[in-house]
């Protein structure tokens, strides 16, 4: 296993500022919903469940960290961050719950759904709260997060919301097989969803 000394260059490419919960699903959500449908969907702070086939995976880097939902207690998450990521047969589903006069609704959307036409994302952040995966790691390098007094060791640099002394990790490269995730926010700097399909369901209908 290559220095750890590593981590303390290679972290300083990943800002950690993070767009609130779905936030581009939600754009979606207003833009076609009405009424009750869209003040609700629009308020950040909600749980989404994500399924791939594959995901393929550059400068992967994960570590502690925690989201403040509005009107929730702190929510610990690992961060799972990528320089690019190529992703096959994404599934992502939010639902949105008691509606007036209608119930749960769920908004679900499908892209890459070609093989030869992944999903593409650059600079991408998610903040897991669970996942199930085959995962195959190339130059990984396993440690703790680092805080102002333990300079060598894995991790962000001091200047933002992760978890001194938590599980960190990083690798050049990450694959990923047979994705489902559960989290609380999704951004990436671009993020390409090729053959996009977006649909509404009454009740729960979530990708997995």
């Amino acid at each position: 296993m290559e220095s750890q000394a590593r981590g303390g260059t290679r972290w300083r490419r990943f800002g950690l500022v993070m767009v609130p919960s779905v936030a581009a699903t939600a754009a979606i959500g207003v833009a076609l919903a009405q009424g009750a449908l869209a003040a609700s969907f629009s308020v950040s702070g909600q749980e989404f469940k994500v399924t791939a086939a594959t995901l393929n995976g550059e400068g992967l880097v994960q570590y502690g960290s925690f989201v403040d939902p509005p009107g929730k207690n702190a929510q610990p998450v690992v961060v799972s961050a990528f320089d690019s990521a190529e992703i096959t047969d994404l599934c992502q589903s939010v639902v949105i719950p008691g509606i007036p006069v209608i119930g749960d609704v769920t908004l679900k959307i499908a892209a890459g759904t070609d093989p030869d036409n992944p999903v593409t994302a650059e600079n991408l952040f998610i903040d897991l709260t669970q996942l199930d995966t085959d995962a195959t790691f190339t130059n990984i390098d396993i440690g703790v997060s680092v805080d102002s007094t333990r300079e060598n060791e894995v991790g962000p640099d001091p200047q933002g919301p992760y978890l001194p002394g938590s599980f960190a990790q990083q690798a050049d490269h990450a694959y990923l097989e047979n994705v489902e995730q559960t989290a609380w926010a999704t951004s990436a700097g671009t993020f390409k969803l090729s053959d996009l399909h977006l649909s509404l369901h009454r009740g729960k209908n979530e990708c997995f």
